[in-house]
């Protein structure tokens, strides 16, 4: 069990720590606010990277803050740390802020930047899958029923002209672990990932044959909020701690083999799967935060339509857009 602030979060701007197996921590810098950045899980190359640069390349640093790192197993557990007080920002998927925001009771967290603009998220099929024609009367693997991947393979049944109950078969099976065991047994035909798909597909046991903004053009795949309260009193270090997030995702965009080598070290991928994931999310990766309010009301409108959102929130209680664009 965590039980101290400082055991919670294994990844600092000093390195990594015992979890990791590193052998030391450089001293924290006392006179600069420090700034715990949470994801919603670790093996997602545009969700995580953008933050191990800035640690490594000491980006948060020069801008004034001491940020830690602690990835999390899933939407929801972030958004307890975040509530909690445990993590300040977090960066996850962005359908995360607008359902838990129409919760009950409603979670006060709010969108601060955008940080992958458009879809990321892949949808992976066997290797005999030739072409989407081939999936009709198949099943598809998704996380969960009423989750972000369910509503995406729902868009992509009903774009091919598919009764989403009947023309094929969407099944909740959980982790990446899951979705894979299914498709070796045949059990499935595709699943629902991010950009973790590029390692599945390196390994042969799966092939990515396409990037759903092909299926949601008006979306945002990923995104930094915050807390209500925390935007109130912490406005300076969100500030100094978004340049540091964005500084590394210049890196990304600028310099992708030199930022694969940073990635790896945590992500425990091969760098040619990292370089794959880099050509997926790449071309999406937020320049500067800028928060897209009519991909916002988008997202809404089709989570509320599936009833993966249990009611539509005003859409100005979703997001600031004090702190965007970001210039690094």
């Amino acid at each position: 069990m965590l039980t101290t602030r400082r055991q919670f979060f294994r990844v600092t701007a000093g390195g990594l720590v015992a979890a990791t197996g590193a052998a030391a921590v450089r001293p924290a810098y006392a006179q600069m606010p420090t700034v715990r950045i949470g994801t919603a899980v670790l093996g997602d190359y545009s969700l995580v990277s953008p933050i191990l640069v800035g640690l490594e390349k000491g980006y948060f640093k020069a801008q004034g803050v001491n940020a830690e790192f602690q990835p999390f197993r899933g939407g929801p557990d972030l958004v307890k740390a975040i509530l909690a007080g445990q993590a300040h920002i977090g960066v996850s998927g962005a359908t995360d802020v607008p359902v838990f925001r129409a919760g009950d009771p409603p979670a006060p967290i709010r969108f601060v930047a955008t940080t992958v603009d458009g879809n990321h998220f892949t949808f992976n099929v066997a290797p005999g899958i030739g072409a989407l024609a081939d999936l009709k009367g198949k099943s598809i693997g998704v996380t969960r029923v009423g989750a972000t991947t369910w509503v995406f393979a729902v868009l992509l049944a009903r774009q091919q002209g598919w009764d989403p109950e009947r023309d094929v078969k969407i099944v909740g099976l959980g982790g990446l672990d899951a979705q894979l065991a299914a498709l070796t047994r045949g059990e499935i035909h595709a699943y629902v990932w991010g950009d973790g798909g590029a390692v599945t597909e390196l390994q042969g046991k799966s092939k990515i044959l396409l990037r759903l903004d092909r299926v949601t053009p008006k979306w945002i795949s990923q995104a930094g909020y915050c807390s209500d309260e925390y935007i109130k009193g912490n406005r300076d270090t969100i500030s100094r701690a978004l340049k540091g997030f964005f500084q590394g995702s210049r890196l990304m965009l600028e310099s992708p083999k030199d930022a694969a080598a940073i990635a790896a070290k945590t992500l425990k991928w091969p760098e040619e799967a990292i370089l794959r994931a880099h050509q997926i999310s790449g071309p999406l990766l937020s320049k500067d935060g800028a928060i897209n309010v009519e991909a916002i009301d988008a997202m809404q409108t089709t989570m509320v339509e599936l009833k993966a959102q249990p009611r539509r929130v005003a859409t100005q209680d979703l997001y600031t857009a004090d702190f965007t664009p970001v210039r690094v």
